[in-house]
């Protein structure tokens, strides 16, 4: 590898041996290798997300995308040292010379994870800090997937001789016996000697015996204490240990994952194992009701329920209060309380290879028997999340993760798990065949039933109606597909705002900006149509739209099918408004350029630069002579005159006998061309008598960058293509006739700022939130549709309606939005009813009898902060007392029932209410939503 020298351009403490294309190909091997021989142990080192970011566009790196191969923008200038600061606190664990990591760290957001070789070669280059490694954990030695242990547990020792407290922490994946070998060393103490105790909130717990258990396993949890003691003649000194041996007697599963993850990060498999062992008693008995110390359960129960039942807290273990906020909303289900509050043993589906053999329902199952006995004492739900991070690796560790993909997992999970059909048959899908909707949709769902038969499905799910329409032979297909929530996007998410300049072909007005609302999945031909509409177009014109860089024409967007993914918010567009056809004629394009100094001679014409925005006109393919190429610039300068070039001394202008001798083109006193728009019709004496007359302006033939310059021929120019660009050079004398602000500085298809705040501050309701999801819309570049008769991918349209609807309506609010190199998190408010959400408007009226589609909130999961650092809570209504309460992990309490509605709601739970509904029978409905069932 050459390496060149950099002196005179870096300080003599900086070490920068390669270009930027070396440094790019040096840490691609160096990450290619590690992956490639990685193994348990192997570090891996966190690095600032921002100077990530700005590191790769120094040195080019190629990004594999959703669509393929992107080049990331090229940056000129070299980063700077690795900035980590943001990424740890300030203050450092009890002296420790490693610092502690923020604890609201999100992967891809916050930080990257690079080799411990990559680190290296990075900090050579550019220094900086401070050095945060992790380890590398292998779940299975057989499979090559592993995690990286971002964050590991944090645990407090506490030592029963005097009380002292040391903090230390350790992977989560280690075993009992490192545990044990960790605090000898800190300690000082042999490991004969000691006895270490779970000691949750220090409550003396189990004993740490297993020692080959790993600390996940033990379930241990974030920032928890651990009891060392001192064994004094075969026993321990302190407290006896509590027995545990009520505790339901399951044999513990060992599964394996398979699932490759990231510090928490996204997951390759759905988290189940079709391979896990799971055995109950021979009778089958079940008797979950016992106590379980592990979880803070410290009552005896058998289900009855008194004045505080439903009203216990969920312990935060570190980063789970997206967890506790989903599990409160479901054990707050009428349904499934019932459910599991009754002998539900008999559907437990061992056999099913999409399930988790029983041991979800039956975790859940417990968990919601705790919460409802007698008593208001909080729980830790350490055994559900030992047992969820086991089969779901996606939720294990630390990291927050979002509760609406908890919630679909919990409910897919538990449906499996108690899943009636033990053999699933195996049924070929069929089309409609021309059959009435009544009767495919009801042969649809009695197929999906035959498979799917749970509490899940009879509570939770219903079926939609998809439609798709090819349109390039306009092929229909109907499908009814289950769904399980529905997930609405917020208006705000769905449409987008763009700026467009029209420009005026023919030079009857000056250009103006104007701003269209679309569809984000649309395509040019939707926002051709809105700009048409907004600036009304003549029916003898259309519109020619352009992408507008570095003041040249980048591209025209002449694709009418083509999607508006492609038009990002700090692009440039334009449109010109051209006659019908002009397809047919040769389009003029007109770029500017400044003129600081000028010599005679055009190839002696130095320091231009383009300026303005470039027109765009048409002339008859024949018609390219000097005099008509001048003509047509002239007629659509027209609106940019200035008042005081009205004169008629205008066309008498001379350059002091520079330049060439030909005609110029005059303008009368009413701003028009002393030609007839773009005719042609001059004659030969004409053009000659052109010779001996200056030009208003000088022209010249030029490329698509406007970087050359040839002369204008006076009888016709060769054109290649269907453009011919022209330069126009801008001195004081045109500057002083023409006003070229109009075209100078142009906005940007959106810009944030006052607008866009104050839309993204103003209500929207539920109904609107599922007119859109229920529009008829484009399917996405990236979900292109086979259509059986093209026999080609297809960008369809798509039409979902809502055919049947459930007993439980779920309804997740789209609040995050995710791109490429951003996301985003939506604050908008949302008016949704708490009463007598009347669907009628949006179910599909059936022979099949069923029962209004009128709804009551029971449930709410709120989102409160941004994204990384937000925090989930929960509102449930008990439905029997008809109270509110609000469950912040461990923390409840009551709430009134106008508090509901916030800004922070991100998923609503709604229970279909009988058919004697006044809002059913065309009574009141709730008052404040009026508005917005009119609508």
């Amino acid at each position: 590898m050459t390496i060149p020298s950099a002196e005179g351009f870096l300080q003599a403490s900086s070490c920068l041996p390669c270009t930027a294309t070396e440094e790019r190909e040096v840490v691609d091997a160096l990450t290619k290798e590690a992956e490639k021989n990685v193994k348990h142990g192997d570090l891996r080192y966190l690095v600032s997300q921002s100077w990530w970011m700005e590191w790769q566009g120094y040195v080019g790196l190629v990004n594999y995308g959703e669509s393929g191969t992107e080049q990331f923008p090229q940056a000129t200038n070299r980063p700077g040292e690795i900035d980590n600061s943001k990424l740890v606190l300030a203050e450092r664990i009890n002296g420790s010379e490693e610092p502690e990591l923020q604890r609201t760290l999100r992967e891809g957001e916050h930080y990257t994870l690079v080799p411990q070789e990559v680190w290296q070669r990075l900090y050579e280059w550019y220094k900086g800090g401070p050095e945060i490694p992790r380890k590398v954990i292998f779940d299975n030695p057989t499979d090559k997937t592993y995690v990286v242990d971002v964050y590991p547990l944090c645990l407090k020792l506490i030592d029963a001789r005097d009380d002292s407290e040391k903090v230390f922490r350790i992977s989560r994946k280690a075993k009992v016996h490192e545990l044990y070998s960790m605090v000898c060393s800190l300690m000082s103490v042999e490991q004969s000697e000691i006895v270490i105790w779970d000691y949750y909130r220090r409550t003396k717990g189990k004993e740490l015996t297993n020692q080959n258990d790993t600390l996940e396993e033990a379930q241990l949890s974030m920032d928890q204490e651990i009891l060392l003691e001192m064994k004094l003649g075969g026993g321990s000194s302190g407290f006896s240990a509590r027995s545990t041996n009520d505790e339901l007697a399951l044999i513990p599963l060992e599964p394996s994952t398979s699932s490759f993850s990231i510090a928490g990060g996204p997951t390759f498999s759905n988290g189940f194992s079709s391979g896990i062992g799971s055995s109950f008693s021979q009778d089958n008995s079940f008797s979950p009701l016992l106590r379980d110390g592990e979880d803070g359960y410290n009552s005896l129960s058998n289900g009855t329920k008194d004045d505080t039942h439903g009203l216990s807290g969920l312990h935060n273990l570190g980063n789970t209060c997206f967890m506790n906020s989903a599990i409160q909303s479901l054990v707050h289900t009428p349904p499934l309380v019932q459910y599991f509050l009754e002998d539900y043993t008999c559907e437990i589906n061992k056999e099913n290879p999409l399930g988790l053999q029983g041991e979800l329902a039956i975790a859940f199952g417990e968990l919601l028997r705790k919460l409802w006995s007698s008593g208001r004492t909080s729980i830790a739900p350490r055994a559900f999340k030992s047992k969820l991070s086991r089969f779901a690796p996606q939720f294990s560790g630390y990291n927050q993760h979002d509760s609406q993909e908890l919630l679909a997992f919990l409910l897919d999970g538990l449906h499996e798990d108690l899943n009636r059909v033990k053999e699933k048959p195996y049924i070929e899908a069929k089309d409609a065949d021309g059959r009435p909707d009544d009767e495919f949709a009801e042969e649809c769902w009695n197929y999906h039933k035959a498979r799917n038969d749970s509490i899940i499905v009879d509570k939770f799910q219903g079926q939609y109606k998809s439609t798709l329409v090819c349109p390039v032979c306009n092929k229909i297909s109907v499908t009814f597909d289950p769904f399980m929530y529905l997930s609405l996007p917020l208006p705000s998410t769905v449409t987008r705002m763009i700026t467009v300049t029209v420009f005026s072909g023919t030079g009857d007005v000056l250009p103006m900006p104007y701003t269209v609302t679309v569809q984000k999945n649309g395509n040019c031909r939707d926002l051709t149509k809105a700009l048409a509409d907004v600036c009304c177009l003549k029916n003898s014109e259309t519109l020619l739209l352009a992408e507008v860089y570095e003041r040249r024409i980048y591209r025209y967007l002449t694709n009418p099918i083509e999607g508006l993914h492609i038009i990002k918010d700090e692009d440039i567009l334009v449109a010109y408004r051209l006659p019908v056809g002009h397809e047919k004629l040769l389009r003029l394009e007109i770029l500017h350029s400044r003129a600081d100094r000028f010599l005679v001679e055009p190839q002696f014409n130095i320091n231009r630069k383009l300026i303005g925005c470039p027109i765009v006109t048409c002339i008859p393919n024949d018609s390219t002579a000097k005099s008509d190429i001048y003509a047509a610039v002239s007629s659509v300068l027209v609106p940019f005159v200035r008042a005081k070039a009205h004169s008629p001394d205008v066309s008498a202008v001379k350059l002091n006998g520079n330049g060439p001798s030909l005609d110029g083109i005059v303008l009368t006193d009413n701003g028009t061309t002393s030609e007839e728009g773009l005719s042609t019709s001059r004659s030969r004496e004409d053009d000659n008598a052109a010779d001996n007359e200056l030009l208003p302006f000088q022209l010249s033939l030029t490329d698509e960058k406007g970087s050359t310059r040839n002369a204008i021929d006076m009888d016709s120019n060769r054109v290649l293509g269907l453009v011919i660009r022209v330069l126009m050079d801008w001195g004081e004398k045109e500057h002083g006739m023409y006003n070229i602000d109009h075209m100078d500085v142009l906005p940007e298809v959106f810009k944030p700022g006052f607008m866009s705040k104050k839309t993204r501050q103003e209500a929207v309701n539920l109904f609107s939130c599922l007119d859109a999801f229920l529009k008829e819309e484009p399917l996405g570049p990236d979900d292109m549709w086979y259509c059986p008769g093209c026999k080609e991918h297809r960008q369809a349209s798509k039409k979902l309606d809502l055919w049947r609807l459930p007993e439980i309506l779920v309804v997740h609010l789209k609040r995050f939005s995710y791109s490429r190199y951003m996301k985003n998190k939506l604050d908008t408010f949302v008016n949704f009813p708490i009463h007598d959400l009347n669907m009628s408007k949006y179910v599909k009226p059936t022979s099949r009898g069923d029962q209004h589609p009128v709804y009551e909130l029971y449930a709410v999961i709120n989102h409160y902060g941004g994204l990384g650092g937000g925090h989930y809570s929960a509102y449930a209504k008990l439905v029997e007392e008809d109270n509110w309460y609000h469950f912040d992990d461990s923390h409840v309490s009551s709430v009134n029932e106008d508090e509901i509605r916030r800004s922070a709601a991100y998923v609503l739970f709604y229970r279909r209410v009988g058919g004697s509904s006044t809002a059913a029978n065309g009574g009141p409905v709730d008052i404040e939503m009026v508005d917005s069932l009119e609508t």
